[in-house]
């Protein structure tokens, strides 16, 4: 037997070795044809990773081919990507950076490599072509409407660009580019991600006219951080600007003080990838947090998430986005008190709802994990 038959005879193998050791068990039939033809699944979204591209030194993009009962994106909206992780599935969610007009059944993901970072971590480094992913359906606000208000005001930073790539590339392939100024932070001119493509899209379609600023010393010797002043200086008329931002909290922090002082919040869109939390008081209590089902405890400081804690100590707790949108997380609290990390309120309910990725134990607690 050949080289090539003897690994399709392993694949085979393999799989039919997985569906024999399920055949006991209380399963329907849609869990076996995951097993062998994934994309096929009804019960779960899964994506083969077709191909993938570097951007960056740090970055690199997946190229996925969705699978049935996918429903095609707006552009700006945001996945859940279940990615194996040490014999476990970990969640996080990643901006779709492809057009929604893409025809080829496919959609891409841009992944940053996060210093400890355990999902990006994997698809950086351990996913490959042929790969299966489980994802969720599209969702997020962050979108411009059919017909774009004009002018806009693009202000990104770092990874926060995927997002408005989605965008912009929907604008190109429909040939309506409307009139964009978008101003863009990364650390170095290395570390642009999408520099080629957005600079000949900007040859394409003189309609949109991209800023490139480096927050460390470049080949000018000049840093830049992101202010009123030098908001002004490069985009003259910003406060008549419809304006989408996405980037680090620092960013996106500066951004929203500029635009409440001009009192023109109404025309700012923010997307962020960690939820904006409240100031926690210094004498802030945590306590012990108790999984029922799970049958674990752990104590939890005021700043530590449900979801941390779970993880802490090896509990799989159900999770999507880990910003507080998706709501995922809910569970039910059967005792104790916990805080709302956004906005500080307490929730000491028996019986209510909590979502684990934001809150933290306010005093000993207990939710249905």
């Amino acid at each position: 037997m050949g080289f090539p038959a003897r690994k399709l005879w392993s694949q085979v193998s393999e799989q039919v070795a997985d569906v024999a050791g399920l055949v006991a068990t209380p399963l329907s039939p849609t869990h076996y044809l995951e097993l062998v033809r994934p994309l096929a699944s009804t019960r779960t979204h899964y994506a083969r990773v077709e191909s993938i591209r570097y951007e960056t030194m740090d970055t690199r993009t997946l190229t996925l081919r969705t699978g049935r009962g996918w429903v095609k994106h707006r552009a700006g909206q945001y996945v859940t990507v279940g990615v194996p992780v040490k014999g476990r599935i970990t969640t996080r969610t990643y901006s779709v950076s492809s057009a929604p007009e893409r025809d080829d059944g496919c959609i891409t993901i841009t992944v940053k490599l996060v210093p400890n970072g355990k999902a990006s971590s994997a698809l950086f480094r351990e996913v490959k072509p042929g790969d299966h992913l489980a994802i969720g359906l599209a969702k997020g606000d962050f979108t411009v409407p059919e017909t774009p208000v004009e002018p806009q005001l693009f202000v990104t930073g770092g990874s926060g660009i995927t997002p408005v790539m989605s965008m912009l590339r929907s604008f190109a392939i429909r040939n309506e580019m409307p009139d964009v100024v978008h101003v863009h932070y990364a650390p170095t001119e290395r570390d642009i991600i999408f520099a080629d493509e957005l600079t000949r899209i900007a040859a394409d379609h003189p309609s949109y006219r991209p800023i490139f600023l480096t927050t460390r010393e470049g080949r000018s010797g000049k840093s830049h951080r992101f202010d009123r002043a030098s908001l002004h200086r490069e985009v003259p008329d910003w406060s008549n600007r419809e304006t989408y931002a996405c980037g680090p909290a620092t960013l996106l922090e500066a951004i929203e003080a500029c635009f409440t002082e001009q009192n023109a919040t109404d025309q700012l869109h923010v997307e962020r990838f960690r939820p904006k939390l409240a100031k926690v008081d210094p004498n802030a209590q945590g306590g012990f947090v108790r999984f029922g089902l799970s049958k674990k405890t752990v104590e939890a400081n005021a700043q530590t998430s449900l979801l941390e804690a779970a993880e802490r100590v090896g509990v799989v707790a159900p999770h999507g986005c880990r910003i507080g949108i998706c709501h995922s997380c809910d569970v039910i609290m059967k005792t104790g008190c916990v805080r709302d990390m956004r906005t500080g309120e307490m929730i000491s309910e028996a019986g209510a709802r909590v979502q684990l990725c934001v809150c933290a134990a306010a005093g000993d607690v207990e939710v249905n994990v």
